[in-house]
Parts: structure tokens; C-alpha cells; sequence
């Protein structure tokens, strides 16, 4: 009858069951999760977990001179101040003090500014919203290996451009620029991840010139710049192209990006991204799809630290990575091999290493471990390959014993290896 239920056993199939098909997820993945590849520098600090490996390869900001009464004192602060509001779910955005601050400093609207989570999430979102397959995009060789790991999902065509000691070959650019109808230029022009390479001030304003002629976007990655410790602060390459756009932030072809995880703490994933409006518009809902919007605290937690704190912070971490990247060139020179090359850094976290040729990094890695000591392999930062003789090495959280011990090891491992 109608509205009876039965009480039948569901029939189930009484046959064996199919054998299990190893390819059966592999098969199921999208061709964009197929191109995807693990990040050289996560798969190496697996290794280098071990407490007695001295560990030149991540980009770790130095722990022992994070501001830990500050952050405490700013919570308790955030906590009395905006109560359940610092723990509920915000805009999208952005917190509005935070975006209001960032956008001072530039001279433009907040509504040109967009709070991410990490400056590795805007890096996601711009590739996201900017890159199709096939579109070329231009980088620096080497360059930051994560950006190539964001970009390379959306499946874009890398063009490699070179660079010497001042950064960018503005005259190779424009060669590239004349021959190849290219879409976006990537860029580290401060203390550059991994050569620790600073983009001259007249390649800054070629740069500028030629890419808003070729009608290239500019993304302008900016982690470190406020960590020169020698010479002067030179105009970011957005700065340039907002004078040259008379003010408007809309008018620009560069987009900024830049984070608090170098100057204050990593952990709170404090990051933002500059742009004209049609691009934080797309950011913004590309944000919405992937985590809604950047813990509220963490933000309220920044904005609390950045009149008294982050100057502090900033002047006390140039001090002290400026002592130790001395301390490691120092110690490059007296243990390196003959015919090593490497840069001298006016700021930031890395410096760059090219070892003579026939050396290989990826190889030497394991054997450098064994003299317990670890650095990154230059190759992975290489777009289209190349630089299996170079490395990086970062100056930031090793202490000054440490740079001795593991340079001398790192170079007993090289000159082993000349025979």
C-alpha cells in the first residue's frame, strides 16, 4: 500500500570485488593537481629536523628575536579592546585599521589594499586570477622557487630572464619584451630570494618604463626590503609606476606584495597585496573560494604592534642579520674552494653561491648532510633548469658558532668533491 515501507534486505552482489586499481586516484586527479610539485626547500627541512644539523636552507626568521612580550601585551590588549569581535569571523578584506595603515605608507586608498594570509596565498591568488594556460610569464633566473610552485597550476609558458649583480638584465628584458608578447613579469627587486641580488635604481625606472610600454604587469614581490642593512633604501617598483600614473593606484601596472612575517613573526600569517581595483576585486573573491577571509586576531594582533613595535623590531633584526651574513662571507672566503663565486648582500636573508663547474648541488646535498649541515640546491629555482652547481644559503637563524662550524663543513664537502 501507499506509504507502507518494506523491511527486504538491500540486494547486494555476491561476486568478488574488483581488484584494487593503484592508479585509481592518480587517474582521478585534475590536470592541475597532476602539475603540481613539492617545495625543494619543505622536503629538505624534513631533514634537517634533526637537532644536531646546523641548517642553512630554510628562510626561518631568527626566534630567539621575535617580540615576545609585545605580541603578549598586544593580545591582552586586542582581547580588552574589541572582546568576542577579535575572535569572530571579518571581511574579507581585511581588518580596516590594518588596511588603512598599509595603505598610508604608499599613499593610496585602503580599497586598493588586500589582507592575505601569508604572502604566499596572494602569490596563489594572483596566479588564480591573472594567469591562463599558455599565458607567458616572465621571470628572473634564478627565481623564488615558491612562486614558480603558485604559478605553475594555472599552467603558464616561463620565459627566464637573466641577472647579474644588479639584479634584472633590463637589456635582455627588453630584448625578451620586443620578441615575446609576454603577460606578466614576476620580481624580488630587494635582497631577491635566493641571490640576495638588489635591482639597481636606474634598472628600476627602465623596468618600469619598459614593461607599462609593452603593456606587461609587474608583480612586485617585497618580502624583505625593509631588512637593508647596508646602503641606501631605494623606490619600490611600485612607487615608480605610481608617479608615473600621476597618483592613481587604478593607473598601475604593478602589483605589490608584501608581509609582516620577516619584520614582526611568521606565524600569524600577516600578508597584503596593493593593486588597482579591478585585480583586488578578483582577489577578493578568489579569497571568499579559498579561507574567507585572515584570522581576525592575527590581524588586530598587527595592527596593535605596528607604531611602537615593528620600527623596534625592524631596526633590531637589520642589526643582527647584517652581523651574521659579515660573519658568513667571511667564512665562505677562508673555506669555499677556489673559483666559488658568491653575492654580497645588502639586506634580507639569503646569499647565493656558484660553485666551479662539474659540481653538482643536488648530489653534494646528501654527503654535506653527513658533515651534519644542510643548505638548498640551486637548481629548483631555475624556471626552465639549470644551476646544478649553485646553492643558497641563508644567514638568518644561525647563530655565529653555527655559520663557522657549517661553512667549514659545507666547504670540506666541496673541496672533496674537486678531488
Amino acid at each position: 500500500m501507499q506509504g507502507m515501507t518494506t523491511t527486504e534486505p538491500l540486494q547486494v552482489s555476491s561476486g568478488p570485488a574488483p581488484a584494487w586499481d593503484d592508479t585509481f586516484w592518480t587517474s582521478r586527479l585534475s590536470g592541475r593537481a597532476r602539475s603540481m610539485t613539492a617545495s625543494a626547500i619543505r622536503e629538505i627541512l624534513k631533514i634537517t629536523q634533526q637537532p644536531d644539523v646546523i641548517s642553512f636552507a630554510g628562510g626561518l626568521p631568527a626566534p630567539e628575536l621575535f617580540p615576545m612580550d609585545a605580541v603578549k601585551a598586544a593580545f591582552d590588549s586586542v582581547m580588552t579592546h574589541y572582546g568576542p569581535a577579535a575572535l569572530q569571523y571579518s571581511t574579507t578584506e581585511g581588518h580596516p585599521p590594518l588596511r588603512e595603515w598599509i595603505a598610508r605608507q604608499s599613499g593610496i586608498p585602503a580599497r586598493n589594499v588586500q589582507i592575505m594570509t601569508g604572502s604566499q596565498q596572494g602569490l596563489d591568488l594572483l596566479g588564480k586570477v591573472l594567469i591562463s594556460e599558455g599565458d607567458v610569464v616572465l621571470v628572473e633566473s634564478p627565481t623564488y622557487l615558491g612562486a614558480l610552485q603558485s604559478f605553475q597550476p594555472y599552467l603558464p609558458r616561463y620565459v627566464q630572464v637573466p641577472t647579474d649583480n644588479e639584479g634584472i638584465d633590463v637589456d635582455a628584458l627588453e630584448a625578451v619584451l620586443k620578441a615575446t608578447p609576454a603577460k606578466l613579469l614576476y620580481a624580488v627587486p630587494n635582497f631577491q630570494n635566493p641571490t640576495g641580488r638588489t635591482l639597481s635604481l636606474e634598472r628600476r625606472q627602465r623596468l618600469v618604463e619598459l614593461t607599462r610600454r609593452h603593456g606587461v604587469t609587474v608583480i612586485e614581490d617585497d618580502p624583505y626590503g625593509k631588512l637593508r642593512f647596508t646602503g641606501s633604501e631605494l623606490p619600490s617598483l611600485y612607487q615608480l609606476a605610481l608617479e608615473q600614473a600621476g597618483g592613481d593606484p587604478d593607473r598601475v601596472h604593478v602589483i605589490y606584495s608584501s608581509s609582516f612575517s620577516k619584520t614582526l613573526v611568521p606565524g600569524l600569517r600577516d600578508a597584503w597585496v596593493q593593486a588597482a581595483t579591478p585585480v583586488i576585486q578578483k582577489l577578493i573573491q578568489a579569497k571568499q573560494g579559498a579561507d574567507l577571509h585572515t584570522p581576525t586576531l592575527n590581524q588586530m594582533l598587527v595592527s596593535e604592534l605596528l607604531e611602537d613595535t615593528l620600527p623596534r623590531q625592524i631596526e633590531i633584526v637589520k642589526k643582527v642579520y647584517g652581523e651574521r651574513a659579515q660573519h658568513m662571507l667571511s667564512q665562505i672566503a677562508e673555506h669555499f674552494p677556489k673559483g666559488a663565486d658568491y653575492t654580497t648582500p645588502e639586506g634580507g636573508m639569503f646569499l647565493w653561491v656558484t660553485l666551479p663547474e662539474g659540481l653538482n648541488t643536488v648530489t653534494l646535498l646528501s654527503e654535506a648532510v653527513e658533515r651534519k649541515v644542510a643548505y638548498v640546491p640551486g637548481s629548483p629555482f631555475f624556471a626552465l633548469g639549470g644551476g646544478e652547481n649553485t646553492l643558497r644559503l641563508s644567514y638568518s637563524s644561525a647563530a655565529p658558532e653555527q655559520i663557522e662550524r657549517g661553512i667549514k663543513a659545507l666547504g670540506e664537502t666541496f673541496q672533496a668533491a674537486l678531488g
